[in-house]
């Protein structure tokens, strides 16, 4: 596996592009996780790591069980046998040993809305590795819109905390994704930190549910962490089935430290993101109740899902972005 850092030496001292190129391909293996990003902070370009995040699982579902299911169906067809091969995409039947005919058409196939909830309790963990809950949102966020553009479907984005942020009307230009991909690289940013900034998820998914008029794939990114009853956020979610969206909720998560409990055995002083509100005490002594308590809570979560026939998917930001990448894909082609 390539490390990014000899990539650059390699592009740095070679004048062989067949060198480079060969190189690339194996960068495609690389970025599979947040972890493995880190690798490309002195890129600094949002909209490159999430190509190279995109390529790499579209190379991984070519040789998983999953052959052939991926975002090229948005973008080809399947070729009839004696028709002309003047359209055959041959790298395509390089990759997939099946032909496909390209399609040409500019229409719209979907209209997609990204919602990120930024409050505070998103960047736990709080570290100087910039991963945390908000950056692995990000990530993924930002490898979606790579793919909706890909199959040339129009995407928004929302980010909210205790107030809307951001509210964009879904778009297909390169100019609109261009600017999707500034305003999400600028939560990445270490000087943009804020605490003791709440979460109002209930108010603004109402409102979110009467402004995007349109029937559209509605994404959510958030730790479900309120100070609001679930009720009342999933009062909010049926709102927009009731409008006709269709909803994936990524409920994103540090399993390790946050449902499992997982910390050393002396004490820590324990600080709530978005009051300041600190206790100081033993994970040891409570660890107990503590992961019975959030898996009842998370437990309540999937059972409310199910009832409103909202899609739930658990996104530990330890884990590969594969697992948020596929379930899109997934209820993309349920819809289409």
């Amino acid at each position: 596996m390539l490390n990014i850092s000899n990539f650059v030496f390699i592009f740095l001292r070679s004048k062989n592009i067949n060198l480079i190129l060969a190189n690339l391909q194996h960068l495609y293996f690389v970025l599979k996780n947040i972890i493995d990003i880190q690798q490309f902070q002195e890129f600094d370009n949002l909209e490159f790591i999430a190509k190279q995040v995109v390529e790499g699982f579209i190379t991984g579902l070519h040789r998983s069980p999953f052959h052939g299911f991926s975002v090229e169906f948005a973008e080809h067809r399947i070729y009839n046998k004696g028709e002309s091969t003047k359209h055959i995409d041959w790298k395509l039947y390089a990759k997939t040993d099946k032909l496909f005919v390209k399609r040409y058409e500019e229409e719209t196939n979907l209209r997609s809305h990204i919602i990120i909830d930024t409050s505070s309790s998103m960047l736990f963990p709080d570290n100087d590795k910039r991963i945390n809950k908000l950056s692995f949102s990000v990530y993924c966020a930002s490898a979606l819109i790579h793919l909706l553009r890909k199959q040339r479907d129009a995407v928004g984005l929302t980010l909210f905390s205790d107030s809307v942020e951001l509210h964009t009307d879904a778009r297909s230009s390169s100019v609109h994704s261009k600017m999707l991909y500034s305003k999400l690289s600028e939560l990445l940013s270490t000087d943009n930190k804020q605490f003791n900034k709440g979460t109002n998820g209930s108010k603004i998914l109402h409102q979110l549910a009467e402004n995007i008029h349109k029937r559209s794939l509605i994404i959510i990114f958030s730790d479900m962490m309120d100070s609001e009853s679930p009720d009342e956020i999933f009062s909010a979610l049926e709102h927009l089935r009731y409008n006709k969206h269709e909803v994936v909720l990524f409920h994103v998560i540090d399993k390790k430290l946050e449902q499992n409990f997982q910390y050393k055995n002396r004490p820590y002083r324990f600080i709530d993101m978005e009051t300041g509100e600190s206790l100081k005490f033993n994970p040891n002594d409570v660890r107990n109740d503590y992961t019975k308590s959030i898996n009842d809570y998370y437990k309540e979560i999937k059972l409310k899902c199910g009832q409103y026939k909202i899609d739930l998917v658990e996104a530990d930001i330890n884990s590969d972005f594969k697992f948020v990448l596929l379930p899109y894909l997934i209820k993309r082609k349920k819809l289409y």
